[in-house]
């Protein structure tokens, strides 16, 4: 979220010694920081513009969707399925498509409105959501979940196996992990309003052995862990998960 503001202020700013360039008539040459201005404006505009309304990407932290997405995966989540929203605000000022059951989205949960979270779509507005056994029951019939695991449906946890019913409200979305007993989802802090979806993961284009919430490091140990990215290179890299859609 923080870095959609960055590139806001960057494009801002050499936009505007763009601007002043040209106001001025200042040839090439005859000031360094609109130079920086002109060179850096058209990189930093199509970066914000790609990020905002095409593509973005994300690293999987946790192994709360395991087996579908394993920690250190890297993915790419389409940010117009869902309609085209303004960056920073998050106003949609385009419908386009509404979530469906069984998508893997990117949204902010409703506790924590300045942290993705990535999980599947399980009831849409109006259904009725209920675990029994781990088994899911929309609207009173059994559903099956191909991409739920046994091991991770009937694991230690009796809330990852009996929940609800509960009525999924107007305008909002119930969602859970593919790992049942290792997510915290809309059985812990509820459903997700639809002005809070960011976008439908799409593919992961890269993945890599790493430790859970790798993303949470200091400065320092980023630096490392980049480093260790680097020579483990060919040994700890799943390429057979390269470039694989998410279903």
């Amino acid at each position: 979220m923080y870095l959609e503001w960055i590139l806001l202020g960057l494009a801002l700013l050499t936009g505007s010694l763009v601007l002043l360039g040209k106001v001025k008539n200042m040839p090439e040459g005859r000031s360094t920081l609109v130079d920086y201005g002109r060179s850096l404006f058209p990189v930093i505009l199509i970066v914000f513009v790609l990020r905002s309304f095409i593509a973005e990407p994300f690293q999987i932290p946790s192994s709360s969707m395991v087996p579908t997405l394993q920690v250190g995966d890297y993915i790419l989540v389409n940010k117009y399925t869902y309609g085209i929203r303004l960056p920073v605000v998050r106003t949609k000022v385009v419908d386009l498509n509404e979530p469906e059951r069984g998508d893997v989205m990117v949204f902010f949960p409703p506790h924590m409105n300045d942290t993705y979270y990535i999980k599947r779509v399980i009831g849409l507005p109006g259904d009725s959501v209920e675990l029994r056994n781990g088994a899911l029951f929309l609207n009173g019939i059994y559903r099956p979940e191909p991409y739920v695991e046994e091991a991770y449906r009937l694991g230690d946890s009796v809330q990852g196996r009996n929940f609800g019913p509960t009525r999924v409200k107007p305008g909002h979305y119930f969602v859970m992990g593919d790992h049942r007993d290792a997510s915290s989802d809309s059985r812990d802090w509820g459903q997700v309003d639809q002005k809070l979806l960011k976008g439908r993961a799409l593919l992961i284009w890269y993945s890599y052995e790493e430790e859970p919430n790798s993303h949470k490091l200091s400065a320092g140990g980023q630096v490392r862990s980049w480093g260790s990215k680097f020579i483990h290179f060919f040994t700890k890299s799943r390429f057979s998960r390269c470039f694989t859609l998410i279903r």
